[in-house]
């Protein structure tokens, strides 16, 4: 029986010191300044929004990483204030068990850029608009004409479409959007002009359109055409 109460003992006393050690290490390091911060980007190749930019977010007034203490960071504040940025679609902001301060950036990705007037900006793929870079250009169709309320959505789900599909991010440069709401569009290696129609069964019109010119660039007859009209869902009409 002694030796029972001795072992029970023994195990309360053990578990004891293991949550008084995990709490003093726990509160020291709450205690322990940050030695520096790092920025990762998911896509680093293209990169609209410099690193220094981040670190700006990261910290108020500039301070360096190294002046703050873990207990003093907010780390969904910190979130916040990154995803704030025009450019920035989410962060992921963390502190890792050597004291660095880690953010973690996936950038909004552009799907057209806009020509309004005198100003220029892209749509991201969300539908959001987004400023242009002075750190990189996307390859994303030229877009002039009026956006508004009405046909906003309709166009977004065009640019994301032409975005999705390898072919179509190649080889569509622009999109004009006229007074009736019908698209005309550009393709980057030939000179006609693709009048889409209204922003109607978007996928059967470019699988017509895919089609022919699979079918046509085989025999060179694309350089004949001065327009391919793709108004009709069965049928692909052109015009020399």
């Amino acid at each position: 029986m002694k030796i029972i109460i001795w072992t029970n003992i023994r195990l309360v006393l053990m578990f004891s010191l293991v949550i008084f050690l995990f709490s003093f290490t726990s509160k020291r390091n709450n205690y322990r300044k940050l030695t520096k911060s790092e920025v990762y980007f998911v896509d680093p190749e293209n990169l609209f929004i410099k690193q220094t930019m981040v670190n700006k977010l990261l910290i108020e007034n500039n301070a360096d990483a190294s002046s703050i203490q873990k207990e003093q960071l907010d780390l969904n504040k910190l979130e916040n204030s990154i995803d704030q940025s025009p450019m920035i679609e989410k962060s992921e902001v963390f502190v890792s068990i050597d004291g660095v301060l880690k953010v973690i950036v996936k950038q909004k990705t552009p799907v057209a850029r806009v020509f309004d007037n005198d100003a220029s900006f892209y749509i991201d793929y969300q539908g959001n608009n987004m400023p242009l870079s002075d750190s990189f250009t996307a390859r994303v169709p030229l877009v002039s004409g009026s956006i508004n309320e009405k046909n906003k959505d309709d166009l977004n789900k065009l640019f994301r479409f032409v975005f999705d599909d390898d072919f179509l991010k190649k080889n569509i440069i622009g999109i004009q959007i006229l007074p009736d709401g019908s698209l005309m569009m550009r393709s980057r290696n030939f000179n006609y002009e693709i009048d889409f129609g209204k922003t109607i069964n978007i996928e059967s019109k470019f699988q017509n359109y895919k089609a022919f010119y699979q079918k046509a660039v085989l025999d060179s007859s694309l350089y004949n055409y001065k327009k391919i009209n793709l108004k009709f869902t069965r049928q692909v009409v052109c015009t020399k």
